[in-house]
């Protein structure tokens, strides 16, 4: 199993292959290469969870709600405090 981190789609970058996004995560902008999802379409406010900087799945916000409870439970997620 590994975690994954939801985002949002701000807008996708040129070039590159056309396999980078520009995402939303946790109020950052991070460029995530959604290479992986070659049958998926990506407009801005799309959500998508990332593993290792990379889109490993496409979903929606209840979804993207859900992964992020389950970091909020494993200690990590929207807070910006850092572990003891």
């Amino acid at each position: 199993m590994c975690l994954g981190i939801p985002g949002q789609v701000v807008r996708m970058l040129p070039g590159y292959g056309d396999q980078l996004a520009l995402v939303d995560v946790a109020g950052e902008h991070r460029k995530v290469n959604i290479g992986m999802l070659p049958d998926e379409t990506f407009s801005p406010g799309d959500w998508v969870i990332i593993h290792m900087g990379f889109a490993v799945e496409k979903t929606d916000h209840a979804g993207a709600e859900a992964a992020m409870r389950g970091l909020e439970l494993l200690g990590r997620g929207r807070t910006t405090e850092v572990p003891p």
